[in-house]
């Protein structure tokens, strides 16, 4: 049997796309899996730095303000971005929530932000839901090897997100 890391990313070419998610190798590899099961599968979104894990929150918040409630874990990082958007009921842009979270998350500690999204580590990447062959689509990637949790949808939202 191959090793992981024989089954990387060297075994056949190198996709643009999936590299500049940045992601661990793990995540990385099930990508390469994932897109050579079905190429028309379009990455929306791989490591994030903090403005940018506040940037794709505060575009759900804005939609939802209880998203954040609805779609993490229970955490205290959880709680503190929570917090924020129920006390800021005035901040209704995205760039204001954006601002508001990243307000958050600078008083976090790394390992409070490390529970609030895997994006974080480049452990998680988003794909762009698909209603053909979505089925199959969802299929294989709950079978990617390392896969921890798929979700299909987040705080009510339809969001394709794989996480390891």
């Amino acid at each position: 049997m191959e090793s992981a890391s024989a089954l990387s990313l060297n075994t056949g070419p190198v996709d643009p796309e999936i590299e500049a998610l940045d992601l661990s190798e793990e995540a990385k590899r099930a990508a390469y899996i994932l897109k050579s099961k079905h190429p028309t599968v379009h990455f929306t979104s791989g490591r994030r730095d903090k403005n940018a894990q506040a940037s794709a929150m505060a575009s759900n918040v804005a939609l939802n303000r209880q998203w954040i409630k609805e779609t993490y874990v229970p955490s205290e990082a959880r709680e503190a971005c929570q917090r924020w958007v129920d006390s800021n009921q005035d901040k209704r842009t995205k760039e204001a929530i954006t601002a508001g979270l990243i307000s958050v998350f600078n008083s976090l500690t790394d390992a409070q932000m490390a529970r609030i999204s895997k994006h974080l580590s480049g452990d998680a990447f988003d794909v762009q839901p698909v209603v053909m062959n979505a089925a199959e689509i969802k299929a294989t990637i709950r079978g990617l090897p390392g896969l921890d949790k798929f979700l299909d949808r987040e705080g009510g939202l339809e969001r394709w997100h794989a996480q390891f």
